[in-house]
């Protein structure tokens, strides 16, 4: 059994070994790039939402307000 490794083998590995370890740094911050951004997209979805739910509360507590304001004995405009 041979205990010798072939050179053209080891250069192949060490290129790749080369290749990952420098790669390595780019990929985590592009990894970084989309966490941020998808967080990002996310809050601002969340905004909108709240903002939709804000709105549909602001016209119910307005019609309810109208309403009131129609349905009730105002003296207000008659003289004393």
């Amino acid at each position: 059994m041979a205990d010798t490794v072939n050179g053209q083998v080891v250069d192949a590995v060490t290129i790749t070994n080369t290749s990952v370890l420098g790669e390595a740094p780019a990929v985590a911050m592009g990894s970084l790039y989309q966490t941020i951004g998808n967080s990002v997209a996310m809050a601002a979805a969340n905004a909108v939402y709240a903002q939709q739910q804000a709105n549909v509360a602001y016209q119910a507590s307005t019609t309810l307000g109208v309403t009131k304001l129609f349905s009730s004995n105002s003296t207000a405009a008659t003289p004393a």
